[in-house]
């Protein structure tokens, strides 16, 4: 039995449709890169390397497909090719522990929520995400804001679905606490303590 090669040529979308593709999301796309960089200046630097990068990768594009999360997926590798490998490592910590810290911690967590409702929050969870570790806020911004599933972020990263779970659970964890501690901060808790 012999095997039946396909030799038609891929679909590459014409170079005139980048501009009309890609540049709708470049709002999206330097919002996600500050969220990456926590910096103005590098922001910048991230979102014009993604679309530079994008122009040239245009050709691998597959028509149909979701532009802005191709584009976020650019940002995203471009961000963590340009850091050296001792800054995206991450200390492992103990799972339990942090359980055990969670349920001492979900009332306060819940009478902070409520606080917060009342308040825009977006500013300080922009901060919060950006103050995260690499690894933690790189899942934050794919499961979180990119909306990909465990499943299409642990594809993206290059490791397990349970790395992608465990990360995002202590992201959320610690993102919780810094806006716990923000409310605090601004008097919206009543001292939860």
């Amino acid at each position: 039995m012999t095997e039946s090669v396909d030799l038609t040529p891929p679909v590459v979308p014409p170079p005139a449709d980048f501009e009309q593709a890609t540049l709708p999301w470049l709002a999206d796309v330097r919002r996600y890169a500050y969220r990456l960089t926590g910096s103005a200046p590098d922001a910048d630097d991230l979102t014009q390397t993604t679309f530079l990068n994008a122009f040239r990768g245009w050709h691998t594009f597959r028509p149909g497909s979701d532009v802005r999360r191709w584009l976020f997926a650019i940002a995203r590798n471009a961000h963590f090719r340009g850091r050296p490998r001792r800054e995206r490592l991450v200390a492992t910590e103990d799972a339990e522990l942090e359980s055990l810290a969670a349920a001492t911690d979900s009332g306060r967590a819940s009478a902070a929520l409520e606080a917060l409702e009342r308040v825009d929050l977006a500013a300080g969870i922009d901060a919060e995400i950006a103050r995260l570790p690499d690894a933690y806020r790189e899942v934050v911004l794919m499961v979180d804001v990119e909306g990909l599933s465990y499943e299409e972020a642990a594809a993206q990263a290059g490791v397990p679905v349970g790395t992608i779970r465990s990360r995002l659970y202590r992201a959320r964890r610690q993102l919780q606490q810094a806006l716990i501690v923000r409310a605090e901060d601004v008097g919206l808790t009543g001292g939860l303590g």
